[in-house]
């Protein structure tokens, strides 16, 4: 049975609800470890899990072996609990088809298959996805523009605030890789003191090394703005913090920054509400910079802009013969974009 809302996995798996075989699926690998970690802690209490939990890793073992171990009696315990990670190296995993089409209800059995989906062509994926005994779900990627609303969501779990703007440098440098994003999380909650739990630029500067003042959030903000000196301002500081500053991340947020304005350029309704749904995004701080530059770059100006932006990634990529330093494409691709 195919199941997409990840808090319904969970919330079963909190109230005991167990399906026999759970298939966790995708590119996101943070949703399948979180909902695998969580049955190995709930199926099975501390004194069971020695004779009743076995895990497995694709790159060393087989179906056949994994088939036999599910197929045994749990000792001393209601369940036993097989755990299958890296699944996506199993070669043969189209055999453990041989179990789940009629698994022993002792047996909680959990396929842990990161970088992709179960090949949909298997018997094995179409098996798992008709069965009432089973959950299947598919971990996908977030969209950089639902990583800020991740970035404060996960933070209330932790009873820590953060404001708007925090959320996007985060989000502008750490992507959407939302393991690396937590596990930096993890460490300002650390840092924080007991009396201000609270993460601001100040903070972020300070243990992450992204500056409150030059960052790609900023200079998004002075290429809407048309503001050329702050902007060069920025562009020296990548500069001389090249590793902290890459320049085909920049490149990246530009490119998605002009691409989003088009359609801002052709949305009908430009208010901060119209132009928020238009580009799935939640906070009004998210869309302040497109209403900036829309007085700035009309139609024409913003599709030339794509195009130069991919012009220069490609130079940055060695691409066209460019004479250009790396260093010093920056400042040129500004230069074009801003005039």
């Amino acid at each position: 049975m195919k199941i997409d809302n990840f808090d319904e996995i969970k919330r079963g798996i909190q109230a005991k609800q167990f399906a026999q075989v759970y298939l966790f699926h995708g590119d996101e690998g943070y949703y399948i470890d979180q909902l695998t970690a969580l049955l190995q802690a709930t199926v099975l209490e501390a004194h069971e899990r020695d004779f009743n939990e076995m895990l497995f890793y694709g790159t060393d073992t087989d179906a056949k072996v994994i088939v036999t171990a599910c197929r045994r009696y749990p000792m001393m315990a209601e369940h036993q609990l097989v755990v299958v990670r890296e699944a996506q190296n199993l070669k043969n995993i189209d055999d453990l088809i041989h179990y789940v089409i009629n698994p022993l209800k002792s047996t909680v059995l959990v396929i842990n298959h990161k970088h992709g989906k179960l090949d949909g062509r298997k018997k094995l994926s179409a098996t798992l996805t008709k069965s009432s005994d089973s959950i299947v779900f598919e971990s996908k990627k977030k969209y950089e523009n639902q990583v800020p609303a991740f970035i404060v969501d996960y933070l209330k779990t932790k009873k820590i605030g953060i404001d708007a703007q925090s959320a996007q440098i985060l989000t502008d440098y750490l992507g959407n890789d939302l393991s690396k994003i937590t596990n930096e999380m993890d460490k300002l909650a650390i840092v924080l003191p007991a009396d201000n739990r609270q993460i601001t630029p100040d903070i972020i500067e300070k243990n992450i090394g992204i500056s409150k003042d030059f960052n790609n959030f900023e200079l998004q903000k002075a290429i809407a703005t048309l503001d050329i000196l702050k902007a060069n301002r920025i562009a020296r500081y990548f500069e001389e913090n090249q590793k902290n500053n890459p320049l085909i991340m920049t490149l990246s947020l530009l490119f998605g920054f002009f691409v989003n304005l088009m359609i801002c350029h052709y949305e009908k309704d430009k208010s901060i509400n119209g132009l928020k749904q238009a580009l799935g995004m939640q906070w009004d701080i998210q869309v302040a910079d497109y209403q900036s530059a829309m007085k700035n770059y009309n139609a024409v100006k913003t599709m030339r802009n794509v195009a130069l932006i991919r012009e220069y990634d490609a130079k940055s990529k060695g691409f066209e013969n460019s004479l250009t330093p790396t260093e010093k494409l920056l400042p040129e691709l500004l230069f074009k974009l801003m005039h």
